[in-house]
């Protein structure tokens, strides 16, 4: 947004000031907002006021907008992108396996991020300084779609339809074991693991945690193989893992999963043909793969569908456990 000034004369008073604000600059959001509150770039009356004062009628607001900071440390990077779709509102790439998202410890380069801010150049800033446009991330070693916001305007409105289900994410995933029933669904909460960092799991119980999110997510076997399963899984929610957290909890982990699947993949890998195996330990991560979005356009209503194809070492695995 400009370096400029948004003014408004209140007619409805009792919102808070925050909410105020983000409902009448639509192309910031309440957290952007309730920040530049903090900085005291908001006068009411010419005095500066909390995020929860409560507007009355007739209050004169003026909010201070600085234009957005460049990311730090996070320089433009040609790193290629299979870009699917691009306008001026948003763009949809095809990620390959073993790309981060966006910079963070012990990954501050080579990343989405940096290749974006050389292909794209201006993105939305709603993602903060080192996740501009992000509106939704997939795990390093996920291939598949993605959408990026190129401005503020359509972040939000992305973000909103990701909340409100708007947005269709599908994947396939090889899946060690055989699910009974052809479809499932699992609708088990998510947080961090207790025990393990770097880890989430399922917290069904009665305890208490903060880091816990209701997580559903649709599961459909497309293929049944000796010792593997092809799934198709469709997010309601979008959790960090979720996919591969909630096949663990069923008992059937992503096949290549190093997180979550290692005790599982001891047991199969053993009773796989040789040239099954060596498809299995190609696969640079976790065999997931994000193969299907479809979305509305934010601004235009265009229903948009868009469909990759899984990359090769999840093919080559596919075929291999085929062929047992």
């Amino acid at each position: 947004m400009a370096d400029d000034d948004i003014t408004l004369t209140v007619t409805d008073g009792g919102a808070r000031l925050d909410a105020y604000l983000a409902a009448h600059a639509p192309e910031l959001s309440r957290a952007r907002v309730q920040a530049l509150i903090k900085a005291g770039e908001t006068r009411v009356n010419g005095a500066a006021e909390k995020a929860g004062y409560r507007v009355r009628p007739g209050d004169a607001i003026t909010l201070h907008v600085p234009p957005p900071a460049p990311p730090l440390n996070v320089a433009p990077e040609a790193i290629p992108l299979d870009i699917r779709y691009q306008d001026t509102d948003l763009l949809v790439l095809n990620k390959p396996v073993g790309l981060v998202v966006h910079p963070g410890a012990g990954n501050w380069s080579g990343t989405l991020v940096n290749a974006l801010l050389h292909h794209v150049g201006d993105l939305s800033g709603i993602g903060g300084e080192l996740r501009p446009g992000i509106v939704h991330r997939l795990d390093k070693d996920t291939s598949g779609l993605m959408l990026v916001a190129k401005h503020d305007v359509a972040h939000r409105a992305l973000a909103a339809m990701i909340e409100r289900r708007d947005v269709t994410r599908e994947y396939l995933a090889l899946a060690w074991g055989a699910l009974e029933a052809d479809t499932h669904t699992v609708d088990a909460p998510i947080g961090r693991h207790p025990a393990d960092r770097q880890r989430m799991a399922v917290l069904a119980g009665a305890e208490e945690h903060h880091t816990r999110r209701r997580a559903v997510t649709h599961f459909t076997v497309r293929e049944r193989l000796r010792h593997a399963m092809l799934v198709h899984a469709k997010l309601d929610t979008g959790r960090t893992h979720q996919i591969r957290v909630h096949l663990q909890y069923l008992g059937y982990p992503v096949v290549g999963d190093p997180l979550y699947g290692g005790r599982v993949a001891r047991k199969y890998l053993p009773l796989l043909t040789p040239a099954a195996h060596a498809a299995v330990e190609a696969l640079p991560g976790q065999a997931l793969h994000a193969f299907r979005l479809t979305f509305p356009h934010p601004l235009t209503g265009e229903m948009l569908t868009f469909e990759v194809p899984p990359p090769a070492t999840f093919q080559d695995a596919l075929d291999a456990l085929r062929g047992e």
